[in-house]
């Protein structure tokens, strides 16, 4: 990505440029008052005039490394650790350079750890604006002006999973463009656009950012040089299915074709040294859990039996499908009545009523889960993944949905993405629909995912919010 110019810039970069340097210049101005009160560094008087200009130039230092590193262009497309890493190389820069200068200043030279806290204080006070920028898209940064290739079957997938401006926080989408082999089953209500001129052309005057490939008939229909024009133009080129997968964070089964599986970068975990301690971190954090919980499974062991009679069994075993298909018996306090499946196997359901008493509540609050931790040290099992399925029902459910034995590349767990987006499922297609999410998370899978996800469940738990 080239540096831009200040004058090339638009307005609303332009903004953020003047805002950030007043935040960087008061950032030394700053530090300085505050080592005036508390005196943590010897520093000799200096005028207030130099110490003006002492505050421009480092903010001007730092700013001109953002503009180098590309932190003011409208285009950049960066998620929030991205910009805080340039923002780090810019503050290092700055900082650098200063200290070069510094010496110039003769006896009113600031020492050097005046200068390294300023940096500090200039990235924390920067990175916190960001934030507050990426999240309500101030400046217009998160905004992509979207168009699309395609008005038919496969592009009206946009349509009907991104109907609502939740769904598009980080896009606007200009419109759909007819081709050629197109369904007549697809948009509805969004901009059709009859394109009569170049595609390149159209997409420079409407400053689009991104052209997302959505066509139903590619085969001599897709026009490999103008999008390849558009692409060194600057103007984003993305397949409708990765396109999909960064704004909903799913994967669309349905639309998939063996080769964006083949050139993706697959579902099988390639992090060795993640698959090597993967038993060693989920059977110490199981050790910690089991010491925090077992005062809560032992009353609950208690109310169960309070409740349904001192014979009725505490746990509930259950056959499941783990890691490479391999079946285990899965562990757990029962929520159901023992004569629950006496018609045959059955998936469980929302508002289930051959839900106990006491089930409704442990369910609620994913206390009958805890006695998984048995399965995680055991091995069966890890914190986060897919939830496990029975045998019963893997068996139809990879006949039926493509891509359902991927699921089985990583080892299931006691949450996962799919049981933080969508609620209990209880047929086939509620299956297809968590199949996208747990898809998702084997491609994406890593430490930080696996963060989220349980701080997320934390919050589920201790808020009452199981589904």
């Amino acid at each position: 990505m080239s540096s831009p110019k200040f004058r090339d810039l638009s307005s609303g970069s332009k903004s953020l440029v003047l805002i950030e340097f007043v935040f960087f210049a008061s950032s030394l101005l700053f530090t300085v008052y505050l080592n005036s009160l508390l005196h943590f560094v010897e520093q000799k008087p200096i005028e207030l005039n130099v110490l003006f200009i002492y505050a421009i130039i480092f903010a001007l230092m730092v700013q001109l490394s953002s503009l180098s590193l590309g932190l003011y262009n409208s285009k950049l497309r960066e998620n929030y650790r991205g910009v805080i890493r340039r923002l780090m190389v810019s503050v290092a820069v700055g900082f650098f350079i200063v200290t070069l200068i510094n010496p110039f200043y003769g006896p009113q030279a600031l020492p050097i750890e005046i200068l390294a806290l300023s940096a500090l204080i200039t990235l924390v006070s920067a990175s916190a604006f960001r934030y507050f920028t990426l999240q309500v898209d101030f400046f217009g940064f998160n905004k992509r002006r979207v168009l699309v290739l395609g008005a038919g079957e496969r592009a009206s997938i946009i349509e009907k999973r991104m109907r609502r401006d939740v769904d598009r926080q980080g896009f606007h989408m200009h419109g759909f463009i007819n081709m050629d082999g197109d369904s007549d089953k697809g948009i509805e209500n969004e901009t059709r656009i009859d394109l009569d001129g170049s595609l390149v052309s159209y997409a420079l005057e409407h400053d689009i950012d991104e052209i997302v490939v959505a066509n139903d008939e590619r085969r001599n229909n897709l026009p490999v040089d103008e999008l390849f024009a558009c692409k060194i133009r600057g103007v984003e080129v993305t397949e409708i299915l990765d396109f999909i997968e960064r704004e909903t964070g799913q994967i669309a089964v349905n639309l998939i074709y063996p080769s964006w599986v083949i050139y993706s970068n697959g579902f099988a975990s390639s992090n060795h040294l993640r698959n090597t301690l993967d038993w060693v971190f989920n059977a110490t954090m199981a050790f910690f859990l089991f010491l925090l919980t077992w005062p809560v499974m032992l009353i609950t062991a208690f109310l169960i039996k309070l409740d349904e009679g001192i014979k009725a069994p505490v746990f509930y075993f259950q056959e499941r499908v783990g890691l490479d298909g391999q079946a285990f018996d899965i562990i757990k306090f029962r929520s159901m009545r023992v004569d629950a499946e006496k018609d045959g196997a059955q998936m469980a359901s929302l508002n289930d009523d051959r839900t106990t008493k006491i089930g409704n509540f442990i369910r609620k609050y994913r206390v009958d889960e805890l006695p998984q931790i048995y399965n995680v040290m055991r091995g069966d099992m890890g914190f986060v993944g897919p939830r496990p399925e029975r045998p019963e029902f893997v068996q139809g459910l990879i006949k039926n949905l493509p891509y359902y034995n991927e699921r089985h590349n990583v080892k299931p767990g006691l949450t996962g993405w799919a049981q933080l987006k969508y609620p209990y499922g209880a047929s086939e297609a509620d299956s297809l629909e968590k199949l996208k999410y747990d898809l998702y998370y084997i491609k994406h899978r890593s430490f930080l995912l696996d963060l989220l996800i349980l701080v997320r469940t934390v919050e589920i738990v201790l808020f009452g919010k199981g589904r």
